[in-house]
């Protein structure tokens, strides 16, 4: 994993902690958290797909216990 931080309080727009993702020498894709959501680009992927932090807890829940009926 490779880490980037910039303006470390997360205080103003724009800010972020970006990560890039390895499974070995490849790259499984680049993450970026910020105070309302989190960004996703998987590898060979142009665009980042915006994720709300509900619906990033709800799917690590999904997979970490299942589904809750």
């Amino acid at each position: 994993m490779r880490a980037t931080l910039e303006n470390f309080a997360l205080a103003k727009a724009k800010s972020a902690l970006k990560l890039e993702i390895f499974f070995g020498q490849e790259k499984l894709g680049e993450l970026q958290v910020g105070r309302g959501s989190l960004f996703w680009r998987g590898a060979h992927r142009s665009n980042f797909k915006r994720i709300h932090w509900q619906k990033f807890s709800d799917m690590m829940n999904g997979l970490a216990y299942g589904k809750v009926h």
